[in-house]
């Protein structure tokens, strides 16, 4: 049976449909309100809640490069004491999306034109290595796993629903890397790949570029029912360009 996810990343069943949205249904994708919080987010404790809502904030650029994050706003908005505050803005400066300086405070990470480079690279040589090391004996086993999600992708991007295209999209990259049976070297590809959640909010917002990802998804996944695990690497390697080359276009343009 076919499975669905939703933006717990927990599987149900569903019935299977059909690759891919309608010509129609591809259009420019709304950003979620700032104050909107998703579902897992409401789901969670406080702490935990912020954290989730400030790191879509970041994504779809709500908040900026070097922006202030201000805690009595912070406070206010969040209806949260100052710890809590202070602990978020410690768990987004461990997963590299804040940066705190002394004297100024916590601000959104930004990110040199080097930096953006360097990030990608490592992330291709993560990627790539990964999809190396799948084992392919174990594919028919998260293939129907891999397909639903996909499915919930392509429904994402038709529906123009930008918080669970982002979603899901982590999922389906976490479900495609877990066929790879290095876990050190999984949890290293979702550290450098969260790293660059504010470097991805030019391309999120492209209908191109949301478009192109959902259609490469399905290559993926055509190579892994053929057991091409050249044509996999090579996916996963050129699947990275988008939001780095989006990102370092934009970057010039402002400078």
């Amino acid at each position: 049976m076919d499975r669905k996810i939703d933006q717990n990343v927990g599987l149900v069943p569903t019935r299977h449909q059909a690759p891919g949205p309608s010509p129609g249904a591809i259009h420019q994708m709304p950003m979620p309100s700032s104050n909107t919080r998703s579902p897992a987010a409401i789901a969670q404790d406080p702490l935990d809640a912020m954290v989730a809502t400030l790191e879509e904030d970041i994504v779809f650029g709500r908040l900026h490069p070097r922006e202030r994050l201000v805690e009595d706003d912070l406070m206010a908005r969040f209806e949260v004491k100052r710890h809590v505050v202070r602990d978020a803005l410690a768990a987004l400066d461990r997963l590299g999306l804040v940066e705190r300086r002394k004297n100024v405070g916590a601000l959104v990470r930004s990110f040199s034109a080097q930096e953006v480079t360097e990030l990608y690279e490592v992330r291709a040589m993560l990627e790539t290595e990964a999809a190396r090391r799948i084992d392919l004996q174990r594919v028919p086993a998260h293939l129907d796993t891999l397909i639903a999600i996909q499915q919930q992708h392509d429904t994402a991007v038709a529906a123009g629903d930008a918080r669970t295209v982002f979603r899901v999209n982590l999922a389906f990259h976490r479900e495609l890397f877990s066929l790879c049976s290095n876990q050190t070297l999984q949890k290293a590809i979702a550290e450098f790949a969260r790293q660059t959640h504010p470097i991805r909010f030019a391309s999120l917002v492209s209908p191109e570029y949301r478009e192109r990802a959902r259609l490469e998804h399905w290559q993926m996944i055509e190579a892994l029912k053929a057991g091409d695990i050249d044509g996999l690497v090579a996916l996963c390697a050129s699947h990275l360009l988008p939001s780095r080359d989006a990102y370092l276009h934009a970057q010039q343009y402002r400078g």
